[in-house]
């Protein structure tokens, strides 16, 4: 009775207290204070649905649209509810250091200019007024590949345009773009070239782009232009990779921070000397043996990148570490231009932290890794990331142009334009997986059940807010809130469901997914604030990515490798966690300890050990009920007066919650003969408690789709053991490219050639190869060798004819 008075006077004191902030509120401000909870009133994201801001919150701090483009600069982005002169002039100064000017439209409305920025993520700017500052702001800087479609230049038939001046392929190019983002009726149409200079890993090295000329001046803004190209001419030649770019023809050629539009990063084939036409092999030889020469002066970075999954349900299982490469993608037509006979690659998603490299891992149909010392479409690591690296900025660490530079354009010197693959397989060799361990997973579904990393199952019903995962020494921390399942009627069942999980590593973002009114659609918060999906779907974060393809799946991604999977369905979140193996024995919290033995999985806080399928029911809630955050570590958004009601002013764990440990069977229930049907199997237990505690099929079909994704899940993560690489005898031939277990491998020799070694070999359970090398020699040679072999044999027969002789004479005592 004292806990429900005590939700009453807290309920009317939030609604007073509103008031008292909205009625006093005018005495402070948001300039410069955006983000910040004030004394009387607040500048905080949340304010807005407590009706707590301050009256000046939007004047400075500006909500803008679009939110996000691309690095290269050039998006007109609108100031939202400001009203400014047309004579006042508008200055956006991004990172406290680059400025842009922008312009008041005819309505009123401020514009700011994105610039080129050499780094992704969200970047805050500020906005000055005739000088003075008035507005800050965030604005979100997007990797050219990963930027939607809709928002960059389109090259009509790529190939064509990075194949141009090689035989055969020549004629009109072509380029598309929405008309609509620029504002403009005339555009010039303009190729900026890119180059990093200076002394590589040096204090000199320097990434660059220039303006190198215009193939189109003044022409109309259709969405569409065509040209032929004709060669360059001396310096310009020289920029082999770059962009395309339109922008208004009223400003001057090559003018930077205009609004414009770019495409994305490509071999500038179309553009370069008479020479690449006359022999285009030719040119690319030399360019190729310079590059080689290059790489032998670099550091090697090879040891310090992640080795890639053997398989490629491991590949696509491992989302903590790895991702989808936008450029061979299997859900998207396996367009793998650069990986031909691959059908699928991903990237490590980490940069490694020396050298800021990458990694890509390639697969073929048969879901094998493809290795370059098979075929030219196999898995190469990357001296410089795809998708750059902290603190970005500087050589090697520049989202996509870094790589393409080093790894891309080399591809083309070497293996495209001519057929010198040799050189740059040497410094791009796939690694193998031999060292590659894959991660272990742990899942809270349904109502809500839990099976730990190390496979143990059980339920927890408790109305809260838990450490799902607790990892102090590696700074991981995921947190759940649960709360009360409603029911058709409107009246709450004996059950409770995962509404909300917040997360953070180390000093990264809090990144919070919780469920919507949809019953299929997620929504995603960065430090208490809605982040959009509607533009963009990878998100680069402080300390985290976020990817969200669709609005009922969101990925995230910790730089330890840690992932978080959520999916909404039916109502119910279902949240996966992925942990590389370093996190053994460095888990704890409703997921379990992670150690490879689930008989000591559940440990409360106070380190009481409970056994998953031998304790009671109400043990394992005593058991989850110690893991219950408290205010000071929550990363919870309470942006809402239910929320601060329920759950921030209440305790974190509601004792007065008692759900139904079990529930009665009964065959005469309406919906038992259709339970049976969907409810069967692993899983068929918690399919059945969802089913009827919450009166509903759709519940636990969620449910049982969620065990059976878990245990897919399992299956694609489990261990596979690899031998390695073989490569054919020289001059010889090899059949087979898998080097896993179980695989064979068949060497032969051509006519003429005699195989010594092996000409069978198989993988072993142990990781290594059965038999000997395989080699092939001439036929005249075949005398000598069993000359030499008979030599050998001799040889040995008489050592130890004289080593029996001289132990005998020992024996006898001849030897003193």
């Amino acid at each position: 009775m004292a806990y429900h008075l005590k939700k009453t006077v807290n309920s009317f004191c939030l609604f007073f207290c509103a008031v008292l902030l909205i009625s006093t509120a005018t005495g402070q401000s948001c300039q410069g204070k955006c983000g910040e909870q004030l004394d009387t009133c607040s500048c905080h994201s949340t304010c807005g649905s407590l009706g707590t801001c301050c009256p000046d919150l939007k004047q400075f701090c500006l909500d803008v649209s679009p939110h996000s483009g691309s690095m290269l600069g050039g998006t007109d982005f609108t100031l939202l509810n400001t009203a400014l002169q047309k004579t006042d002039s508008v200055l956006c100064r991004f990172k406290a250091s680059t400025e842009t000017e922008g312009y008041v439209d005819e309505d009123g409305v401020g514009h700011c200019i994105s610039p080129l920025l050499y780094q992704t993520g969200w970047i805050p700017f500020e906005v000055l007024i005739n000088g003075v500052a008035k507005g800050w702001g965030t604005w979100l800087s997007v990797h050219h590949s990963k930027l939607d479609a809709r928002f960059k230049i389109t090259l009509v038939n790529a190939t064509r345009w990075q194949y141009y001046g090689t035989p055969n392929t020549g004629g009109t190019l072509q380029m598309t773009w929405n008309s609509s983002l620029i504002r403009a009726e005339k555009i010039d149409v303009e190729l900026w070239g890119y180059n990093e200079t200076g002394e590589p890993y040096g204090d000199s090295w320097t990434a660059g782009w220039r303006y190198l000329y215009s193939v189109g001046r003044a022409v109309p803004n259709t969405g569409s232009f065509s040209f032929t190209p004709s060669p360059a001419k001396d310096p310009h030649w020289r920029w082999e990779m770059g962009s395309m770019r339109v922008s208004p023809s009223s400003s001057t050629e090559g003018q930077r921070d205009v609004n414009s539009l770019w495409s994305g990063a490509h071999a500038l084939a179309w553009h370069l000397e008479q020479l690449f036409r006359d022999d285009s092999a030719r040119w690319a030889t030399a360019k190729c043996l310079s590059w080689d020469a290059l790489e032998e002066r670099l550091p090697n970075f090879l040891s310090e990148i992640a080795d890639c999954p053997c398989t490629l349900a491991q590949a696509r299982a491992d989302t903590g570490r790895f991702h989808t490469d936008y450029g061979c993608d299997i859900e998207k037509g396996s367009k793998c231009t650069y990986h031909p006979g691959s059908v699928h690659c991903v990237r490590a998603i980490q940069a490694s932290p020396k050298y800021g490299a990458g990694q890509q891992c390639c697969y073929d149909s048969r879901g094998a890794q493809v290795l370059t010392g098979d075929s030219i479409g196999g898995s190469t690591p990357d001296r410089g990331h795809d998708w750059g690296a902290p603190p970005y900025g500087r050589p090697p660490r520049i989202p996509g142009l870094s790589h393409w530079k080093y790894d891309v354009l080399s591809f083309y010197y070497c293996c495209l334009w001519s057929d010198n693959c040799q050189y740059y397989f040497k410094h791009r060799p796939s690694s193998d997986c031999r060292t590659y361990r894959p991660p272990k997973a742990g899942s809270v579904f349904g109502d809500p059940h839990f099976i730990t990393f190390d496979g143990s199952a059980y339920t927890f019903n408790g109305r809260g807010e838990y450490y799902l995962l607790s990892s102090p020494d590696k700074g991981l921390f995921v947190q759940g809130r649960t709360e009360p399942v409603k029911l058709e009627n409107g009246t709450l069942a004996k059950a409770t469901r995962l509404s909300s999980v917040a997360m953070r590593e180390n000093s990264s973002d809090v990144i919070e997914v919780r469920l919507t009114e949809h019953p299929n659609a997620l929504e995603v918060l960065r430090n208490q604030q809605v982040l959009l999906f509607s533009e963009q779907s990878w998100m680069d974060l402080q300390g985290v990515f976020v990817f969200s393809a669709t609005p009922g799946n969101v990925s995230v991604m910790f730089p330890s490798g840690a992932g978080v999977e959520v999916r909404a369905r039916e109502g119910t979140m279902t949240t996966t966690v992925l942990l590389p193996l370093e996190f053994t024995n460095q888990t704890k919290g409703l997921l379990g300890r992670m150690n490879d033995d689930p008989d000591d999985d559940l440990v409360s806080s106070d380190e009481q050990s409970y056994n998953a399928s031998k304790s009671s029911p109400d043990d394992l809630f005593l058991f989850g009920s110690t893991w219950a955050i408290s205010n000071e570590t929550s990363l919870f958004t309470y942006d809402s007066a239910y929320l601060l009601d329920q759950y921030l002013y209440s305790p974190k764990h509601d004792t007065d919650f008692v759900p139904a440990f079990s529930l009665l069977e009964n065959p005469s229930d309406p919906l038992w003969s259709d339970m049976l049907k969907i409810c069967f199997g692993n899983g068929a237990s918690f399919c059945k408690y969802d089913t009827l505690s919450t009166h509903s099929l759709s519940t636990g079909n969620a449910t049982i789709s969620a065990v059976r994704s878990h245990t897919a899940l399992v299956n694609d993560l489990a261990p596979v053991v690899a031998c390695g690489f073989l490569p054919a005898p020289a001059r010889g031939e090899k059949i087979g490219s898998v080097y896993l277990e179980g695989s064979e491998l068949a060497f032969s020799c051509p006519s003429g050639q005699m195989l010594f070694g092996s000409p069978l070999r198989t993988c072993h359970e142990n990781g290594h190869w059965s038999g000997t090398t395989a080699h092939c020699v001439s036929d005249n040679m075949e005398g000598i060798i069993v000359g030499c072999v008979g030599v050998a044999t001799a040889l040995a027969t008489l050592l130890a004819a004289i080593t029996f002789y001289h132990r005998k004479l020992k024996r006898y005592g001849f030897y003193i």
